[in-house]
């Protein structure tokens, strides 16, 4: 059963946020809040973590997980980023996108599509994620916490808790963050290709 943080939203407890990176590296996984939703995460390399992800959301091997970073420049260390990528990601961050690179020999394989080798990466705009990205120092593994049947990610801490926190080691709450999802961009090919459309100005990959 998770343990439950119930954390200020302008300024989250540093013992909190402590306590819940504590668990990350133990192996946990967790249920945090951003910009567009709850997201579940754990630590790089966590492949247990993973499962538990795919088992909790039903999901199958070609999804592609997200590296969430606290700072642009954590994403040449995992993503290949050509001149203009880099150029229109760094415009558009942090905020509500998803893209989807290939990845370098840096990301955890763990996490890697299989076929394509491509990996989400994403740069939340919320206090609370980016205060736990800091406490660890590192990127988290991430999925946004959409159930099954369900076409919004859930968006409150209270009831993440009472709905999964069965299958988690840890819930985060900063109080209601908003349900809409990140848009999700592939940026891998020679056009860009919008997956879903959510949050953030589209208008800046489209035509």
């Amino acid at each position: 059963m998770a343990r439950y943080f119930d954390v200020h939203p302008a300024n989250p407890q540093p013992r909190a946020l402590a306590q819940v990176a504590a668990i990350l590296r133990e192996g946990g996984l967790v249920a945090y809040p951003t910009d567009s939703g709850y997201a579940l995460g754990c630590l790089l390399g966590n492949r247990s973590g993973l499962d538990r992800i795919r088992d909790l959301r039903q999901l199958d091997a070609k999804h592609n997980f997200t590296l969430v970073c606290s700072e642009f420049a954590q994403l040449g260390q995992y993503v290949q980023m050509s001149n203009d990528v880099f150029r229109a990601i760094k415009a558009a961050t942090p905020g509500g996108y998803t893209f989807i690179l290939t990845a370098t020999r840096e990301a955890p394989k763990v996490m890697l599509q299989p076929k394509r080798k491509t990996v989400g990466v994403r740069l939340p705009q919320h206090v609370t994620a980016l205060a736990l990205l800091h406490e660890l120092g590192e990127p988290l593994m991430s999925s946004t916490l959409l159930l099954p049947g369900q076409s919004e990610p859930m968006a409150d801490g209270w009831t993440v808790n009472d709905e999964v926190g069965h299958a988690l080691d840890a819930v985060l709450d900063s109080g209601d963050c908003g349900s809409e999802p990140t848009s999700v961009i592939d940026l891998t090919g020679d056009e860009i290709v919008v997956i879903r459309r959510g949050a953030g100005d589209l208008s800046l990959f489209e035509a």
